[in-house]
């Protein structure tokens, strides 16, 4: 629910899992903008914005599925001062783990049907529970876990950590097995190209295989080596 604490426990889930590629997406970027008659209304505190309606659930869907596709994707920018989404957006790539908190990130089924796993961050709220369940039991949410209290329950937040690492881990050993049992050929594919070795293509590919290398700086000497590939 609204002020449960559903961005601190996400920020907490990922600081606990210590690992490089981790997206945390907000609902709060799929704001609806509003019309004039709207606008007018929120600057009364007659508009809604707790409510299903006031978010853009067709373009959600498309950055989530790109998303867990691996795709880049393009996130909005919503201008809470003006009630409208900016121009410019944010360049997102994919990731190891998505997150995505919002107080009715559970409401739609298409969105819904997208999640690996669902949680529900509950604090102090049997009214703000009750609220976002009526919502939510319209489409058959079925969260997966609770978490009361929210940021305090340290308890539930390790578990969730330990489930979430070890489903990274079992992906791993799955994707090194099937790499381990595909056929090698002795011969080169004429489609591999070999870079000369030079001092500037070593540090590029140590870079590139530290796991401490940030994300935006594993991205930019990618590209950079893809050019250097290309030319």
């Amino acid at each position: 629910g609204s002020a449960s604490g559903k961005t601190s426990v996400s920020a907490r889930i990922i600081r606990n899992l210590g690992v490089p590629w981790v997206v945390l997406l907000s609902m709060d970027s799929f704001y609806n903008s509003l019309t004039e008659e709207q606008i007018a209304a929120a600057h009364r505190n007659e508009y809604n914005f707790d409510h299903p309606t006031s978010f853009d659930y067709g373009a959600l869907f498309h950055v989530l599925h790109n998303l867990k596709k691996g795709n880049k994707v393009e996130v909005p920018i919503y201008d809470f001062a003006t009630h409208s989404r900016l121009k410019k957006t944010t360049t997102v790539y994919g990731a190891n783990v998505i997150i995505f908190e919002g107080i009715f990130a559970l409401y739609d089924p298409r969105v819904r049907d997208l999640m690996d796993m669902k949680l529900f961050v509950d604090t102090d709220a049997d009214i703000r529970l009750a609220r976002r369940r009526e919502f939510m039991g319209r489409e058959g949410a079925g969260v997966g876990v609770i978490i009361p209290r929210g940021l305090d329950n340290t308890a539930a937040i390790d578990v969730i950590t330990k489930h979430l690492s070890r489903q990274l881990d079992g992906r791993g050993l799955t994707l090194r097995t099937e790499l381990a049992a595909s056929p090698i050929s002795k011969e080169l594919p004429p489609s591999l190209i070999l870079l000369t070795p030079r001092p500037e293509l070593k540090a590029i590919h140590t870079i590139v295989r530290d796991k401490t290398t940030s994300r935006h700086d594993f991205i930019f000497f990618a590209e950079r080596l893809s050019r250097m590939v290309i030319e």
